[in-house]
């Protein structure tokens, strides 16, 4: 039974990382070079879409890991397990404090009713997200590692 759990946390935890890093890598750089204002068009749509649905990818990941890392207590891997679980709140609480409230804004945003400076809070939520992506990627490799 711990195997199974196991693999299932790493593909969930493993697909969450793929999906958040495409953003900064992928998603974004291509919306940013469509004309006029359909890249801002794009970015709030995925503000709408990313703040229903990663709420509970993040939540429910790190209920996966901890799960992982009570059920498995006595394993030799535990240690990362815990140390993945702990970098994973790290991920959740940069995101309630900096990320969430910059998407929330975006989401509310048309050409019209943008602010001046919504490139620079694009650029902020960009420069968070890389860390936060370099965070749940450090979280996905104690798992992998944890494995062997």
């Amino acid at each position: 039974m711990l195997n199974a759990l196991e693999v299932v946390t790493i593909v969930v935890v493993g697909v969450m990382v793929g999906v958040e890093f495409s953003v900064p890598f992928f998603s974004n750089p291509i919306l940013n070079a469509l004309p006029g204002d359909n890249g801002l068009r794009g970015r709030v749509h995925g503000a709408r879409l990313g703040g229903a649905v990663m709420p509970f990818w993040y939540i429910g990941s790190l209920v996966l890991v901890g799960v992982w890392a009570v059920a498995g207590w006595d394993d030799d891997g535990t240690g990362l397990v815990v140390t993945a679980a702990a970098l994973l709140i790290v991920s959740v609480l940069m995101s309630v404090l900096v990320l969430v409230p910059i998407n929330n804004r975006v989401k509310t945003w048309t050409a019209g009713s943008r602010p001046a400076d919504w490139k620079e809070q694009m650029k902020r939520w960009d420069r968070w997200h890389y860390v936060r992506v370099a965070v749940i990627i450090a979280a996905f490799a104690c798992l992998a590692a944890a494995l062997t």
